[in-house]
């Protein structure tokens, strides 16, 4: 079976309870549940939480929550590989066997269905472990600097002071919406950024990690300015 998990603990900090926060008019989660359903990829999809509100949440948008996430998993330093590896071993014990999960994240409301096709796609083709959701840096990290505690600037790569933006190589990054993988892979353990994953590229402007509320303020215009466009 193909599964979806939508990792959603309820012990979000920064931005309390942002997994079922307000987010252009439907509860945060809500996007990704209505992606997930509309991609037509799973034969289930569940959201993994330790929280009843999530729980209840999740349930009226049409995802299932068929276990709650045990509180070993649930603090602030529980990666999202151990997550994705219990909800397949719940499965597999259930009797039905999982053979491809896509961790598609709650606070992710610009994931289009599109790109979870894609993603699956990709995996299948390449035969990767993996297919996860990448995006470019809009500057070189080459030529990026710190500030020390002298307060003053230094270069990481002083050596490309001199060196012209478009002789430098194009850096990508995680762009936090969704990992396509097998689950043996999720299984094992493996790691996602590795030799043995696949790139799902996306245009920058469909990219904004939400951890701060001023992420969440920047989200907000840059989607419903999508959405004014979109008609």
């Amino acid at each position: 079976m193909r599964l979806a998990v939508i990792p959603a603990r309820g012990g979000s900090k920064r931005i309390p309870r942002k997994n079922i926060k307000s987010f252009c008019g439907k509860p945060m989660i809500a996007w990704s549940i209505e992606a997930a359903q509309q991609s037509g990829c799973f034969d289930q999809i569940i959201v993994s939480t330790d929280d009843v509100e999530i729980t209840e949440v999740a349930r009226q948008h049409g995802a299932a929550v068929p276990f709650m996430r045990p509180a070993e998993l649930s603090d602030d330093h529980t990666g999202t590989i151990p997550v994705i590896r219990h909800a397949v071993e719940w499965f597999n014990a259930q009797g039905r066997a999982v053979e491809h999960v896509c961790c598609l994240y709650a606070t992710a409301p610009f994931v289009r269905v599109e790109d979870i096709q894609r993603g699956l796609k990709i995996l299948d083709e390449t035969g990767s472990d993996y297919a996860f959701s990448v995006t470019s840096y809009p500057f070189p990290i080459q030529r990026a600097i710190r500030i020390t505690e002298q307060d003053r600037v230094e270069m990481f790569n002083p050596e490309h002071f001199n060196t012209r933006s478009q002789d430098l190589e194009e850096a990508y990054h995680d762009a936090g919406q969704f990992y396509w993988g097998r689950a043996s892979a999720w299984l094992q353990g493996k790691m996602i950024f590795s030799p043995d994953s696949a790139p799902v590229l996306l245009p920058r402007h469909r990219v904004q990690d939400i951890d701060t509320p001023e992420d969440w303020l920047r989200a907000e215009w840059m989607f419903k300015a999508m959405q004014a466009q979109n008609g």
